[in-house]
């Protein structure tokens, strides 16, 4: 019978100075690593395995199932996203023993989770900040109409509730709402969704400037060629030059080539430093952002947290 996930009662205090929490944290990342990079009945065993893992440690005070905050903290520190965690302690919860999984080694991690793992509870999307921005970065969760991965934490379903056009040019509504008069937006889109730029563009009130590139350097699967690298789109409304001299500006390379991490979709922290440094004074939002926002900074997501 299926075990359900509940919040301790009590509060689990942030563990990063216990040793075990450490130990915990590496040998989490050695499974996940062996899962991703070898075979599709690797990373079935290898998430059952995390659920194992996390479920077994004895030092964690779980009352039943253990606290949101906690498993978000692991999911940051393993940089997997919570949505894949809660699915891997499902996995393990519902099939305590790695035979009686369905199909056997024919599955894919991917079917398991659509056909015999309940949806994990949805956090709750929150209210966009209050005020008018001049600098909007932005990562929206793109949907596909195709399978990108079969069986992979690489198709975005998988990490995030994505979003489809018509969601994405709805919620131009409210982007026009915190847009200052004069303002930036940094976008990132994939190379497969372009044709959507133009829509998303007009919905969210902004007019295509250029764009920078993101060579991820490690190759990554695609249909028509190995795809590495990301689009980070730059668009405007009203006066939305930047503000730093031009010798700043000419320092910027179009394309920038640092490796992609092993979290899903996660984006180098380089390309808020190239924001920061084009508009050192204006007032930023990230939305869809994860984490703790840095100074100068307001993050909004479900996934973002405050400081």
């Amino acid at each position: 019978m299926k075990k359900e996930l509940v919040k301790v009662e009590e509060k689990i205090a942030k563990p990063v100075s216990e040793s075990w929490y450490e130990e915990l944290i590496e040998d989490c990342k050695v499974i996940i690593t062996e899962a991703i990079f070898t075979s599709r009945w690797a990373l079935v065993e290898g998430y059952w395995n995390l659920g194992k893992t996390i479920r077994e440690d004895k030092n964690i005070k779980w009352h039943a199932k253990g606290s949101e905050s906690f498993l978000q903290d692991l999911a940051d520190n393993l940089k997997i996203s919570i949505r894949t965690l809660h699915y891997s302690l499902q996995a393990y919860d519902k099939f305590p023993k790695l035979d009686t999984i369905p199909e056997g080694k024919n599955i894919s991690w991917n079917k398991l989770i659509t056909l015999y793992l309940p949806e994990p509870k949805k956090p709750e999307t929150p209210e966009l900040p209050k005020g008018k921005y001049q600098v909007i970065y932005a990562d929206p969760p793109w949907e596909y109409d195709v399978d990108l991965s079969s069986g992979a934490t690489r198709s975005p379903e998988n990490n995030y509730p994505v979003m489809d056009l018509e969601a994405l040019k709805k919620f131009g509504e409210k982007v026009k709402e915190i847009s200052h008069k004069d303002c930036i937006l940094f976008m990132w889109i994939t190379a497969p969704k372009l044709n959507w730029m133009n829509d998303v563009l007009e919905a969210w009130g902004f007019d295509y400037k250029t764009n920078l590139i993101w060579d991820k350097v490690k190759p990554n699967m695609g249909h028509y060629s190995s795809v590495r690298h990301e689009i980070l789109v730059i668009a405007g409304r009203g006066i939305c030059s930047p503000t730093c001299d031009g010798k700043t500006i000419q320092s910027i390379d179009s394309v920038q080539s640092i490796e992609k991490s092993a979290r899903h979709s996660e984006k180098p922290l380089a390309f808020r430093s190239i924001i920061e440094t084009l508009y050192p004074d204006y007032k930023k939002v990230e939305l869809f952002a994860r984490g703790t926002p840095p100074t100068g900074w307001t993050f909004w997501g479900q996934e973002a947290l405050t400081k």
